[in-house]
């Protein structure tokens, strides 16, 4: 995968999850400074957190484009938002659904570019894809998805796996992160549309 691909699938999470962030303010209600500051914790938070255990600069830090994107992607949904008379609650979902998917091969292909071991370089994915979602739950005092027994992480985890098996048997690197991509989403979708979950603690 080129570094021009690497740098435009990273700006499509990015986006995408500002999207997903904004929608989310929108719902609560939040006022502008609110929208963006939710939108930017939901954009750039997973990959922060990845860049500060790999030791890395800190993507944003490194390169503007990544706030810039935000901004643009949080004030597009604003406008866009203006015109509509009820709140797409499924199009927060499905903006979840891509940047999870997005930010988890972004995570694999940066930490494996930078030597990690591949069981490492899956739980940089993870938590790339997850930890932004996490913020925003947490900061509109929501239950985060990735603890409510919904199909979140493990999708990750997932498209993970599908990543390592196309790598180990010598498939092109852009295959794999396809492959990766692909089995994130149709996962994630596939638990929306039919309520898979994982096993949660009950109280009798």
């Amino acid at each position: 995968m080129t570094i021009d691909w690497f740098h435009y699938m990273n700006l499509a999470g990015v986006a995408v999850c500002a999207i997903s962030g904004t929608l989310m303010a929108y719902q609560k209600r939040m006022d502008g400074f609110g929208v963006i500051v939710l939108a930017a914790a939901t954009a750039i938070g997973g990959g922060t957190l990845r860049d500060i255990m790999l030791d890395l600069p800190v993507f944003w830090v490194a390169d503007p484009d990544y706030l810039y994107t935000t901004v643009v992607a949080a004030l597009g949904t604003i406008i866009w938002l203006r015109f509509i008379d009820y709140f797409p609650y499924h199009y927060l979902l499905i903006a979840d659904a891509f940047g999870l998917a997005l930010f988890n091969v972004v995570g694999m292909e940066k930490a494996l570019t930078h030597g990690a071991a591949m069981s490492v370089a899956i739980t940089m994915g993870t938590i790339t894809g997850v930890f932004g979602g996490m913020m925003r739950d947490v900061i509109c005092r929501e239950v985060p998805l990735v603890f409510s027994g919904e199909l979140y992480a493990s999708t990750c985890i997932a498209g993970g796996l599908i990543y390592a098996m196309f790598y180990y048997n010598g498939m092109p690197n852009t295959w794999s992160l396809l492959a990766a991509l692909i089995t994130t989403v149709l996962m994630r979708f596939a638990s929306m549309r039919w309520h898979w979950q994982l096993p949660v603690f009950k109280s009798e």
